[in-house]
Protein backbone atom coordinates (compact mmCIF):
# COMPACT_ATOMS: atom_id res chain seq x y z
CA UNK A 1 0.00 0.00 0.00
CA UNK A 2 1.40 2.77 -1.08
CA UNK A 3 -0.37 6.66 -0.32
CA UNK A 4 -0.36 9.68 -2.89
CA UNK A 5 1.93 11.80 -0.37
CA UNK A 6 4.07 9.70 -0.23
CA UNK A 7 4.87 9.83 -3.49
CA UNK A 8 4.75 14.02 -3.12
CA UNK A 9 7.23 13.27 -0.65
CA UNK A 10 9.13 11.34 -2.62
CA UNK A 11 9.09 12.63 -6.64
CA UNK A 12 7.43 15.70 -6.22
CA UNK A 13 9.47 17.45 -3.19
CA UNK A 14 12.75 16.59 -4.14
CA UNK A 15 12.34 17.73 -7.93
CA UNK A 16 10.77 20.80 -6.70
CA UNK A 17 13.23 22.19 -4.44
CA UNK A 18 15.88 21.70 -6.85
CA UNK A 19 14.77 23.21 -9.20
CA UNK A 20 13.64 26.16 -6.43
CA UNK A 21 17.40 26.01 -5.01
CA UNK A 22 18.38 26.15 -8.79
CA UNK A 23 16.70 28.89 -9.80
CA UNK A 24 17.28 31.22 -6.54
CA UNK A 25 21.02 30.65 -7.06
CA UNK A 26 20.75 32.27 -10.16
CA UNK A 27 19.57 35.11 -8.93
CA UNK A 28 22.31 35.42 -6.64
CA UNK A 29 21.02 34.11 -3.57
CA UNK A 30 23.87 32.46 -1.34
CA UNK A 31 23.74 28.75 -0.34
CA UNK A 32 22.36 30.39 3.39
CA UNK A 33 19.81 32.38 1.60
CA UNK A 34 18.45 29.75 -0.22
CA UNK A 35 18.48 27.59 2.63
CA UNK A 36 16.23 30.24 4.87
CA UNK A 37 13.83 30.50 2.38
CA UNK A 38 13.64 27.20 1.51
CA UNK A 39 13.50 25.84 5.36
CA UNK A 40 16.08 23.06 4.71
CA UNK A 41 19.19 22.89 5.95
CA UNK A 42 22.42 24.15 4.37
CA UNK A 43 23.88 20.81 3.79
CA UNK A 44 20.22 20.03 1.77
CA UNK A 45 21.05 23.10 -0.07
CA UNK A 46 24.38 21.71 -0.81
CA UNK A 47 23.18 18.31 -2.09
CA UNK A 48 20.54 19.87 -4.41
CA UNK A 49 23.23 22.07 -5.96
CA UNK A 50 25.93 19.83 -6.41
CA UNK A 51 23.14 17.25 -7.92
CA UNK A 52 22.96 14.52 -5.30
CA UNK A 53 19.31 14.76 -5.15
CA UNK A 54 17.37 12.18 -7.25
CA UNK A 55 15.21 14.28 -9.33
CA UNK A 56 11.70 12.73 -11.26
CA UNK A 57 11.94 14.13 -14.36
CA UNK A 58 8.49 14.02 -15.02
CA UNK A 59 8.14 16.28 -12.34
CA UNK A 60 10.79 18.43 -13.54
CA UNK A 61 9.44 18.72 -17.63
CA UNK A 62 6.15 19.75 -16.18
CA UNK A 63 5.49 23.26 -17.60
CA UNK A 64 2.91 24.21 -14.43
CA UNK A 65 5.78 23.38 -12.13
CA UNK A 66 8.51 25.32 -14.08
CA UNK A 67 6.26 28.10 -14.20
CA UNK A 68 5.30 28.23 -10.29
CA UNK A 69 9.77 28.20 -9.76
CA UNK A 70 10.60 30.56 -11.39
CA UNK A 71 7.15 32.88 -10.20
CA UNK A 72 7.82 31.82 -6.58
CA UNK A 73 12.37 32.68 -7.50
CA UNK A 74 11.09 35.81 -8.68
CA UNK A 75 9.03 36.52 -5.77
CA UNK A 76 11.51 35.45 -2.98
CA UNK A 77 14.06 38.14 -5.07
CA UNK A 78 12.05 40.70 -4.92
CA UNK A 79 10.43 40.76 -1.77
CA UNK A 80 6.93 40.22 -3.73
CA UNK A 81 5.80 36.91 -2.18
CA UNK A 82 6.47 35.73 1.49
CA UNK A 83 7.60 32.40 2.00
CA UNK A 84 3.99 31.58 3.06
CA UNK A 85 3.11 32.66 -0.43
CA UNK A 86 4.78 31.11 -1.82
CA UNK A 87 3.62 27.71 0.31
CA UNK A 88 0.04 28.30 -0.26
CA UNK A 89 1.00 27.94 -4.20
CA UNK A 90 2.80 25.15 -3.98
CA UNK A 91 0.44 23.35 -2.27
CA UNK A 92 -1.97 24.56 -4.42
CA UNK A 93 -0.11 22.82 -7.32
CA UNK A 94 0.32 19.69 -5.86
CA UNK A 95 -3.24 19.38 -4.75
CA UNK A 96 -3.89 19.98 -8.13
CA UNK A 97 -1.42 17.45 -9.68
CA UNK A 98 -3.13 15.18 -7.33
CA UNK A 99 -6.62 15.33 -8.85
CA UNK A 100 -6.64 13.60 -11.67
CA UNK A 101 -3.29 14.85 -12.68
CA UNK A 102 0.76 14.26 -13.20
CA UNK A 103 0.87 12.99 -9.20
CA UNK A 104 -2.33 10.53 -9.47
CA UNK A 105 -1.07 9.06 -12.84
CA UNK A 106 2.37 8.59 -10.82
CA UNK A 107 0.21 6.66 -7.79
CA UNK A 108 -1.09 4.70 -10.34
CA UNK A 109 1.76 3.43 -11.55
CA UNK A 110 3.36 2.63 -8.24
CA UNK A 111 -0.23 1.01 -7.03
CA UNK A 112 -1.71 -1.08 -10.23
CA UNK A 113 -4.30 -2.01 -8.36
CA UNK A 114 -5.95 1.31 -8.50
CA UNK A 115 -6.40 1.12 -12.31
CA UNK A 116 -8.89 -1.14 -12.34
CA UNK A 117 -11.14 1.40 -10.59
CA UNK A 118 -13.56 4.35 -12.29
CA UNK A 119 -12.91 7.76 -10.80
CA UNK A 120 -9.53 6.46 -9.06
CA UNK A 121 -7.79 9.85 -9.02
CA UNK A 122 -10.55 11.51 -6.49
CA UNK A 123 -8.90 8.84 -3.98
CA UNK A 124 -9.01 11.90 -1.73
CA UNK A 125 -12.53 13.10 -2.28
CA UNK A 126 -14.96 11.32 1.08
CA UNK A 127 -17.69 11.12 -1.36
CA UNK A 128 -15.67 9.21 -4.18
CA UNK A 129 -16.93 6.10 -6.24
CA UNK A 130 -13.90 4.51 -5.21
CA UNK A 131 -14.15 4.96 -1.25
CA UNK A 132 -18.20 4.14 -1.49
CA UNK A 133 -17.27 0.43 -3.49
CA UNK A 134 -14.74 -0.10 -1.03
CA UNK A 135 -17.37 0.40 1.85
CA UNK A 136 -19.38 -2.15 0.37
CA UNK A 137 -17.14 -4.49 -0.13
CA UNK A 138 -16.02 -4.17 3.37
CA UNK A 139 -19.30 -4.35 4.58
CA UNK A 140 -19.99 -7.93 2.52
CA UNK A 141 -16.87 -8.90 4.33
CA UNK A 142 -18.06 -7.91 7.85
CA UNK A 143 -21.56 -9.71 7.35
CA UNK A 144 -19.99 -12.77 6.25
CA UNK A 145 -17.38 -13.14 8.89
CA UNK A 146 -20.68 -12.87 11.35
CA UNK A 147 -22.13 -15.93 9.23
CA UNK A 148 -19.02 -18.24 8.90
CA UNK A 149 -18.66 -17.20 12.65
CA UNK A 150 -22.21 -18.26 13.43
CA UNK A 151 -21.97 -22.12 14.05
CA UNK A 152 -24.46 -24.14 12.13
CA UNK A 153 -25.01 -21.51 9.37
CA UNK A 154 -24.10 -24.27 7.01
CA UNK A 155 -27.49 -26.30 7.62
CA UNK A 156 -29.56 -23.22 6.44
CA UNK A 157 -27.50 -22.62 3.21
CA UNK A 158 -29.99 -24.13 0.14
CA UNK A 159 -29.20 -26.58 -2.33
CA UNK A 160 -28.62 -24.02 -4.57
CA UNK A 161 -26.16 -22.06 -2.29
CA UNK A 162 -26.39 -19.25 -0.40
CA UNK A 163 -25.22 -15.27 -1.18
CA UNK A 164 -24.96 -12.41 0.72
CA UNK A 165 -24.89 -8.93 -1.58
CA UNK A 166 -25.19 -5.24 -0.63
CA UNK A 167 -25.91 -2.68 -3.22
CA UNK A 168 -24.41 0.99 -3.32
CA UNK A 169 -26.26 3.75 -2.27
CA UNK A 170 -27.47 4.48 -6.02
CA UNK A 171 -28.21 0.65 -7.42
CA UNK A 172 -29.49 0.34 -10.99
CA UNK A 173 -28.52 -2.92 -11.43
CA UNK A 174 -26.40 -6.26 -10.76
CA UNK A 175 -23.34 -4.71 -11.46
CA UNK A 176 -23.82 -2.15 -8.59
CA UNK A 177 -24.34 -4.57 -6.34
CA UNK A 178 -21.47 -6.77 -4.40
CA UNK A 179 -21.61 -10.42 -3.54
CA UNK A 180 -19.63 -14.05 -3.46
CA UNK A 181 -18.39 -15.20 -6.48
CA UNK A 182 -19.33 -18.39 -7.06
CA UNK A 183 -22.02 -18.11 -3.98
CA UNK A 184 -21.76 -19.74 -0.43
CA UNK A 185 -22.00 -23.70 -0.22
CA UNK A 186 -22.33 -26.38 2.42
CA UNK A 187 -19.30 -28.82 2.19
CA UNK A 188 -19.38 -31.01 4.55
CA UNK A 189 -21.22 -29.21 7.42
CA UNK A 190 -18.92 -26.14 6.80
CA UNK A 191 -19.90 -22.80 5.38
CA UNK A 192 -17.62 -22.20 2.31
CA UNK A 193 -16.70 -18.68 0.98
CA UNK A 194 -14.91 -19.41 -2.65
CA UNK A 195 -13.78 -16.05 -2.84
CA UNK A 196 -13.51 -12.14 -2.41
CA UNK A 197 -16.66 -9.77 -2.51
CA UNK A 198 -17.31 -8.44 -6.26
CA UNK A 199 -19.57 -6.59 -7.61
CA UNK A 200 -21.72 -7.92 -10.71
CA UNK A 201 -21.07 -11.70 -9.65
CA UNK A 202 -25.05 -12.36 -8.37
CA UNK A 203 -27.68 -12.93 -10.27
CA UNK A 204 -30.42 -14.26 -8.39
CA UNK A 205 -30.11 -12.66 -4.64
CA UNK A 206 -29.06 -9.56 -6.24
CA UNK A 207 -32.43 -9.68 -8.50
CA UNK A 208 -34.37 -9.90 -5.39
CA UNK A 209 -32.49 -7.05 -3.71
CA UNK A 210 -33.30 -4.61 -6.81
CA UNK A 211 -36.63 -5.76 -6.79
CA UNK A 212 -37.42 -4.75 -2.90
CA UNK A 213 -35.68 -1.76 -3.65
CA UNK A 214 -37.98 -1.09 -7.03
CA UNK A 215 -40.72 -1.59 -4.79
CA UNK A 216 -39.30 1.46 -2.33
CA UNK A 217 -37.92 -0.36 0.33
CA UNK A 218 -35.31 1.51 2.09
CA UNK A 219 -32.52 -1.55 1.88
CA UNK A 220 -29.32 -2.25 0.63
CA UNK A 221 -28.88 -6.10 1.56
CA UNK A 222 -30.00 -9.17 0.97
CA UNK A 223 -29.12 -13.37 2.11
CA UNK A 224 -30.86 -16.18 1.02
CA UNK A 225 -31.18 -19.18 3.36
CA UNK A 226 -33.38 -22.46 2.99
CA UNK A 227 -37.39 -22.73 3.69
CA UNK A 228 -39.16 -23.96 5.94
CA UNK A 229 -42.21 -23.51 8.22
CA UNK A 230 -40.36 -23.78 11.12
CA UNK A 231 -37.46 -20.48 9.78
CA UNK A 232 -40.40 -18.45 8.97
CA UNK A 233 -41.96 -19.21 12.14
CA UNK A 234 -39.15 -18.39 14.12
CA UNK A 235 -38.46 -15.28 12.25
CA UNK A 236 -42.20 -14.04 12.69
CA UNK A 237 -41.64 -14.62 16.59
CA UNK A 238 -38.20 -12.77 16.77
CA UNK A 239 -40.51 -10.08 15.07
CA UNK A 240 -39.33 -10.18 11.75
CA UNK A 241 -42.30 -9.67 9.15
CA UNK A 242 -42.30 -12.83 6.94
CA UNK A 243 -44.03 -11.73 2.91
CA UNK A 244 -44.98 -15.15 0.91
CA UNK A 245 -44.14 -14.20 -2.93
CA UNK A 246 -45.35 -16.37 -5.89
CA UNK A 247 -42.06 -17.52 -8.01
CA UNK A 248 -44.07 -18.14 -11.03
CA UNK A 249 -45.72 -14.87 -10.80
CA UNK A 250 -45.34 -13.50 -14.39
CA UNK A 251 -43.73 -9.98 -13.46
CA UNK A 252 -41.47 -9.34 -10.87
CA UNK A 253 -43.28 -11.23 -8.04
CA UNK A 254 -41.23 -9.48 -5.24
CA UNK A 255 -41.60 -6.18 -6.25
CA UNK A 256 -45.45 -7.05 -6.78
CA UNK A 257 -46.19 -8.38 -3.54
CA UNK A 258 -44.33 -5.40 -2.10
CA UNK A 259 -45.81 -2.90 -3.73
CA UNK A 260 -49.22 -3.94 -2.59
CA UNK A 261 -48.56 -3.25 1.16
CA UNK A 262 -50.66 -1.22 2.77
CA UNK A 263 -48.42 -0.25 5.40
CA UNK A 264 -44.49 0.65 5.27
CA UNK A 265 -41.60 -1.78 5.69
CA UNK A 266 -39.62 -2.10 8.36
CA UNK A 267 -35.84 -2.08 8.16
CA UNK A 268 -35.64 -5.87 8.26
CA UNK A 269 -37.76 -7.73 7.05
CA UNK A 270 -38.31 -11.13 5.35
CA UNK A 271 -40.06 -12.12 1.77
CA UNK A 272 -40.30 -15.93 0.79
CA UNK A 273 -41.52 -18.68 -1.91
CA UNK A 274 -42.65 -22.18 -0.97
CA UNK A 275 -41.26 -22.87 -4.59
CA UNK A 276 -43.43 -24.55 -7.53
CA UNK A 277 -42.11 -26.44 -10.69
CA UNK A 278 -38.05 -26.65 -10.41
CA UNK A 279 -37.80 -23.95 -8.39
CA UNK A 280 -36.20 -24.46 -4.52
CA UNK A 281 -38.11 -22.81 -2.06
CA UNK A 282 -36.03 -20.23 -0.61
CA UNK A 283 -36.24 -17.19 2.35
CA UNK A 284 -34.55 -14.24 1.49
CA UNK A 285 -33.79 -11.70 4.38
CA UNK A 286 -33.85 -8.20 3.59
CA UNK A 287 -31.95 -5.35 5.33
CA UNK A 288 -30.17 -1.55 5.63
CA UNK A 289 -26.68 -4.21 5.13
CA UNK A 290 -24.94 -7.31 5.15
CA UNK A 291 -24.13 -7.43 8.61
CA UNK A 292 -27.59 -6.20 10.15
CA UNK A 293 -29.18 -9.32 7.73
CA UNK A 294 -26.26 -11.59 8.96
CA UNK A 295 -27.28 -11.15 12.26
CA UNK A 296 -30.75 -11.85 11.48
CA UNK A 297 -29.32 -15.48 10.99
CA UNK A 298 -28.99 -16.25 14.91
CA UNK A 299 -32.35 -16.55 15.32
CA UNK A 300 -32.63 -19.36 13.87
CA UNK A 301 -29.36 -21.17 15.68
Amino acid sequence: MKFIEELVVDEFLPTFRALLAEDLRDRGFTQSEVAEALGISQSAVSKYAHGEVTMNDRVADDTRVLELVTQIGEGLSTGDMTPVQALVEAEVLIRQLEEADLMSDLHEEAMPELASYDGFHNIHDPESHLRTVEQVRSSVRRGLRKLTNTSGFAGLIPNVGSNLVESLPDAEGIDDIAGIPGRIFDVKGQATVPGEPEFGVSEHVASVLLSARASGADVNAALNIVYDDGVVEELEAAGYECIEFDPEAPTDPVRAVLEDRDTDLPETFVVYQTGGYGIEPITYIIGPDAPTVADVVRVLL
